[in-house]
């Protein structure tokens, strides 16, 4: 099989650990396809095992691509959701996959090597010595690397028994993972009008307080009661339609950001499984700041 034949196989492979790495489709995307613009210009006569060579090159271009993120200061958003041109086939691909986004913003939550290391070794398992040649450090630094990223990533869980709110005068850590999970599942019923979804989300005696800066002429600052809360959302529908998810001093918040570009934050307080509170702000530099 020729060279461009084998990179096309492991297209499909390199897409998902790429969108995985850098969490974007169209991240995800460009990382490959310069993969493959690298693949088409080396001299691949030596090239003894094609597949982990079209890894290596892509998951170095996926840290390249996470440091110069850290490095401008970027948010690891997840505004893939936002609607815009029909997608690709490599995106429609990517769609189709099956990723929790709230394991992907927990991801987004680690380190470039850490990242790298986890998904490379644990998602995709690769041997500690190829995640080392990819981030240019030794393999029992690599595995340090992973072994830090999978107790990040367990803490985000909830323990095994016991209490595990978070919340001032209780005891235990909040599952992150869950009130990630519920989070979306909030804002989707919102971008889609479902309100009987939304009551179900939140709690009876649900609060939702606003800067009024924010809110349509005539809106009220506080609104209580679920139905109330969750029939106010036809308000808020095109705004929410670009909202991404993130964690804001580790509890799961979103922010508001048409055409990419961050216009207010919403905070969801969560007990019990059931959202109790949401604030909306105005989102300022500096209020909310990467990893």
């Amino acid at each position: 099989m020729e060279m461009v034949e084998k990179f096309e196989a492991a297209r499909p492979r390199l897409l998902s650990l790429a969108y995985r790495i850098v969490g974007s489709y169209q991240d995800a995307e460009d990382a490959v396809q310069t993969a493959w613009t690298r693949v088409q210009a080396a001299d691949l006569s030596e090239v003894a095992e094609p597949d982990a060579w079209f890894t290596t090159v892509t998951a170095r271009l996926c840290l390249d691509l996470l440091r110069a993120r850290e490095r401008r200061g970027e948010l690891p958003l997840l505004l893939d959701d936002i609607g815009g041109e029909q997608a690709g086939a490599d995106e429609a691909f990517l769609r189709r996959e099956d990723v929790s986004r709230a394991l992907l913003v927990l991801l987004g939550e680690l380190s470039p090597a850490q990242r790298v290391a986890y998904v490379l070794h644990d998602l995709f398992a690769v041997p500690f010595d190829r995640v080392a040649t990819v981030l240019d450090a030794t393999p029992a630094a690599a595995k340090k690397l992973a072994s830090r990223a999978r107790g990040r990533l367990r803490d985000a869980r909830p323990p095994e028994s016991g209490t595990a709110t978070g919340y001032p005068g209780t005891s235990g850590t909040p599952d992150i993972a869950e009130h990630l999970e519920i989070v979306e599942a909030f804002l989707a019923a919102a971008r889609g009008g479902d309100i009987a979804r939304l009551v179900t989300l939140l709690a009876p005696d649900a609060v939702r307080i606003a800067d009024p800066r924010l809110l349509p002429a005539g809106a009220p600052t506080e609104v209580r009661g679920a139905t109330a809360v969750a029939e106010e959302t036809r308000l808020f529908a095109d705004r929410i339609a670009v909202t991404a998810t993130f964690l804001l001093a580790g509890s799961p918040a979103a922010v508001i950001a048409p055409g990419g570009h961050p216009y207010a934050l919403i905070r969801l307080r969560i007990e019990d499984r059931l959202v109790q509170g949401i604030e909306i702000s105005r989102y300022t530099p500096g209020t909310i700041s990467p990893g």
